[in-house]
């Protein structure tokens, strides 16, 4: 009824299986002791490429098992045919094995010259793009310009049509005070008016309120005129607000006016 807890997972407790004791005769090599170093994700689960190294060394073996011995002179030579027909075996088996890494090679090769090259042109396209932005800016900016340059011209051209011959025209004072964009209400300063000269023009100039002698003088005539109509001033005190309501209660803002006061004292 009792459960425990362990301070690692599983995946990090020991997972080494129960290896009975062996005895390895010295003329005897099993195969499965070349497996004891294998671990799992340094050798196990084993796949397809590791089974054929498997493949080959069990051959490898039974090859040396079948090699004649060197007790003649045929089967010395007999031995090293077999030899040399085994290492062009081995040669061309790792001549097979070069080409499939370098095609593998070639393959990821190909994806990041294909990867770079997308990227590339993704780049190359983003910066055409704000090339082709900044052109059409400077096209409408332009074009904006010679607009406006071209009805500065047309309205120049309109205005020299009007007189084209050249003659002196009589100044029809009538139409200028009828249309408030003329020249009577709207002075150019090209034509030597400056409205900010002359701006106290409309401003009010009174000897008697901008001058000490001139209020000294106003005070004089007031007092002799009319001094008890003007100096006297009658003040009229305001009327306390009712701060107690029908019912004898007192409202709230009497109520304030009291905290007010007494914080003021």
């Amino acid at each position: 009824t009792l459960g425990t807890q362990t301070d690692y997972r599983d995946g990090e407790a020991q997972t080494d299986p129960y290896s009975p004791e062996y005895i390895v005769h010295s003329d005897s090599v099993p195969e499965i002791l070349t497996l004891a170093t294998l671990t799992w994700g340094r050798g196990l689960p084993a796949g397809q490429a590791t089974m054929e190294i498997i493949d080959r060394i069990r051959e490898k073996h039974a090859w040396e098992a079948a090699l004649p011995p060197m007790d003649s002179p045929s089967n010395i030579a007999k031995r090293l045919k077999m030899m040399e027909a085994m290492e062009r075996k081995e040669w061309a088996y790792r001549e097979e094995e070069i080409d499939k890494l370098q095609k593998v090679k070639m393959e990821v090769f190909k994806k990041m010259l294909q990867r770079r090259e997308e990227n590339q042109n993704e780049l190359n396209a983003m910066r055409l793009n704000n090339h082709w932005q900044n052109h059409q800016k400077a096209k409408e900016e332009k074009i904006r310009k010679i607009q406006h340059d071209c009805a500065l011209m047309l309205r120049k051209l309109i205005a020299k049509r009007k007189n084209w011959m050249g003659k002196l025209e009589r100044r029809d004072i009538i139409r200028e005070y009828n249309d408030f964009s003329s020249q009577t209400y709207a002075p150019l300063s090209q034509i030597g008016f400056f409205p900010d000269n002359s701006s106290d023009y409309y401003a009010v100039k009174n000897f008697y309120l901008n001058t000490f002698a001139g209020l000294c003088e106003l005070e004089k005539s007031i007092q002799s005129s009319a001094q008890s109509s003007v100096f006297p001033l009658k003040i009229k005190a305001p009327k306390p607000k009712c701060t107690i309501t029908k019912t004898g209660y007192i409202k709230r803002s009497g109520r304030l006016e009291a905290v007010l006061a007494q914080v003021h004292q």
